[in-house]
């Protein structure tokens, strides 16, 4: 485990993306090709991540992945409340997907709502008790807007 958070602060110090601009690193092995979307969104291209997002709801594509990252492009917009609805959207897909308990907890704490970003805390220490970055993620947003 040492190795692995050596090998997260080395990306980190060498311009990698930062802990707080993780962008939905696991992937389902049934999701869509999200490769395009996750290259935009690094880039900080949130407009095109959200048509190239749209584009595949218009598809027909239904997928949590999908939604977590459209919600995530959402509030990086700062589309709030459509992003909160996309977050909702992946969770009933999917209620223990990861990605989108962290996006939807950091909306919650934008919001202020520090009850509701700690209870999707709870929810991800019982689904990776050993630690993952979307726990992490989340407790360093709460940390920070608590300090």
């Amino acid at each position: 485990m040492k190795w692995l958070q050596s090998i997260a602060i080395a990306v980190i110090l060498l311009g990698g993306v930062s802990a707080a601009q993780a962008v939905d690193n696991e992937q389902s092995a049934d999701a869509p090709d999200l490769g395009a979307v996750r290259a935009k969104i690094k880039a900080r291209d949130f407009g095109g991540a959200i048509g190239e997002l749209n584009g595949m709801i218009d598809k027909g594509i239904q997928h949590p992945d999908l939604y977590s990252l459209l919600g995530y492009s959402l509030r990086k917009s700062g589309n709030q409340k459509t992003a909160m609805t996309f977050y909702t959207k992946a969770l009933e897909f999917n209620p223990e997907h990861k990605g989108a308990l962290e996006y939807q907890g950091e909306l919650f704490v934008e919001m202020g709502d520090l009850a509701r970003a700690r209870s999707n805390a709870t929810r991800l220490a019982k689904l990776c008790p050993q630690g993952c970055e979307e726990r992490e993620d989340l407790d360093q947003a709460i940390r920070a807007k608590t300090q």
